[in-house]
């Protein structure tokens, strides 16, 4: 048997400046920060997704509550279908359940098991974090939104829509949506798991019932209606139904509510959570 040495030539090991090439040199780098908070919100969109619990919350209680108070008279819910006044409520309420009680009780739960400490010492930023997890956060509303109107508008749902109704719908919900998430982080940042869990579904219970979710507000006592007005949920649903059932603009008010529990939320937040 003949025995073949290999060689390599000085041109295989110089460039052509007479330089040596390194030929397996390693240039490792973070990709763009876009794609790092596609990723990562890709992953986050299949956490969501593949948890019982969290589906739970975000599909099937919204479609059961629209479906069951839709066809049987158990609450009143004033003049009008049953089902007109009930979508944009329970529309809210799966915004909430999304961008609020999901959002906590899985933030809390990985900050416990170091998941967040862990993701802080990738090329990933806080910022692209959050970002990833906003994104995956809207990408489960615009899901629920087409899963509740189509039931919906199969039980005779006849929304009142205009271009400025709809554009006043979907600032509300983005507003809506930042006010919850913040507070999410707020809860999730500052407790412990398990009282973030017993926390969040507790706030879940009580805007359900006192939130102008399954019935308009206005059928409180005075007082009352005054003190739930402050709520996030029920600016949120007064302004879904405003711009669902009257087709007009919702109040100023329902805005400034959103943006005031937004700004002091993220604020908080930002200064008080702990990634572990």
């Amino acid at each position: 048997m003949t025995e073949h040495t290999f060689t390599t030539s000085t041109a295989d090991r110089t460039g052509t400046n007479g330089t040596d090439a390194a030929l397996f040199r390693p240039d490792p780098q973070a990709a763009p920060l876009g794609r790092m908070v596609l990723a990562q919100a890709g992953m986050e969109l299949r956490i969501m997704l593949r948890h019982g619990e969290q589906l739970l919350l975000t599909m099937v209680i919204p479609v059961l509550l629209l479906i069951g108070f839709s066809v049987t008279p158990v609450l009143d819910m004033g003049e009008g279908a049953r089902v007109d006044v009930l979508t944009p409520g329970v529309l809210a309420l799966a915004v909430m359940s999304t961008s609020f009680t999901g959002l906590a009780i899985g933030t809390g739960f990985e900050r416990r098991y170091g998941v967040l400490k862990r993701l802080g010492a990738t090329p990933l930023s806080r910022f692209g974090l959050l970002a990833a997890k906003t994104l995956a956060v809207l990408v489960i509303q615009a899901i629920q939104a087409v899963v509740l109107c189509a039931v919906a508008l199969a039980l005779g749902w006849s929304p009142a829509l205009t271009p400025g109704s709809v554009a006043g719908a979907l600032v509300t919900v983005l507003l809506a949506t930042a006010a919850f998430s913040s507070l999410a982080l707020l809860m999730a940042g500052t407790l412990r798991a398990e009282a973030t869990l017993a926390g969040a579904n507790l706030v879940y219970v009580l805007m359900l019932g006192l939130g102008g979710v399954l019935f308009p507000t206005s059928t409180f006592p005075g007082p009352m209606e005054q003190a739930v007005s402050a709520l996030p949920i029920t600016a949120l649903s007064s302004g879904l139904r405003t711009a669902l059932v009257d087709g007009s603009l919702p109040s100023l008010g329902v805005f400034v509510v959103l943006a005031v529990w937004a700004a002091v939320c993220g604020l908080l937040a930002a200064r008080l959570f702990r990634w572990e």
